[in-house]
């Protein structure tokens, strides 16, 4: 399969980027980035709910993952002004359009280790 060359400048977070495929990883990459958007396409979820789903990670970093989607403008943090306080991570448009890619990374994952 040949890939067409892209010439357009592509930059994000003050870097130069030479294909869409590198800035989509930039974006997604993280270590636990891709399986916090997966999570969140089911359903709106507490932080408490993600740490429990994600009980290898600690809450620095998992909080860090959240918020650099979050200023990707990937996933919405909705903070509630009650004691003790309530925070909902849901994904936005543009989160919830990344989707079909994640569920086709699922399946080639699913195929390779059959392979």
């Amino acid at each position: 399969m040949d890939a067409e060359l892209d010439t357009e400048r592509l930059i994000y977070r003050d870097k130069e980027y030479a294909c869409g495929i590198d800035v989509t990883l930039a974006v997604v990459g993280g270590k636990w980035k891709a399986s916090i958007l997966w999570h969140l396409a089911g359903a709106t979820m507490r932080f408490s709910d993600l740490q429990r789903q994600f009980a290898d990670t600690t809450r620095k970093m998992l909080t860090q993952q959240l918020r650099e989607l979050e200023a990707d403008g990937l996933v919405h943090r909705e903070v509630y002004p009650q004691v003790p306080p309530k925070v909902e991570y849901s994904l936005t448009d543009k989160g919830r359009s990344i989707f079909p890619i994640l569920q086709q990374m699922c399946e080639w994952g699913k195929q390779y280790l059959r392979d």
